[in-house]
């Protein structure tokens, strides 16, 4: 029987060995970047079109060790500064296309963003 997701749901973000969190056309699920925690060795995180998803990206730097490609598209409830993760070593692809994310490209230095091939910034960003 079909029941479709209407809330939190904290378990879902408690696998410690999960590598790779992939949540698209998901509007019911609620969740907040901070509860990523619960995954200590994530390396790829994929979150399109999830209206009901909140937080900073600095809630990401619990993962700077781990994460190497970070897709977090289409959702408006985002913020932050895409310079949090500029020191993330692994990070190879960050997309963060229709967020909430502000920054300025003039920040970023040749130390920063060491691994990274793919970036797609949002109209915050300039």
């Amino acid at each position: 029987h079909y029941a479709p997701l209407n809330g939190k749901y904290p378990f879902l973000f408690q696998f410690p060995l999960l590598q790779k969190v992939e949540v698209t056309h998901c509007d019911n699920l609620k969740f907040d970047l901070e509860i990523l925690v619960g995954l200590p060795v994530l390396e790829e995180l994929y979150c399109n079109d999830i209206r009901s998803l909140t937080g900073n990206i600095n809630s990401l730097r619990v993962l700077n060790d781990t994460l190497a490609k970070v897709t977090i598209r289409d959702c408006f409830e985002v913020q932050g500064n895409f310079m949090d993760l500029a020191d993330f070593p692994r990070l190879n692809e960050l997309n963060l296309l229709e967020t909430d994310v502000i920054g300025d490209i003039r920040d970023v230095g040749e130390r920063d963003f060491l691994a990274l091939e793919v970036l797609t910034l949002p109209k915050g960003v300039y």
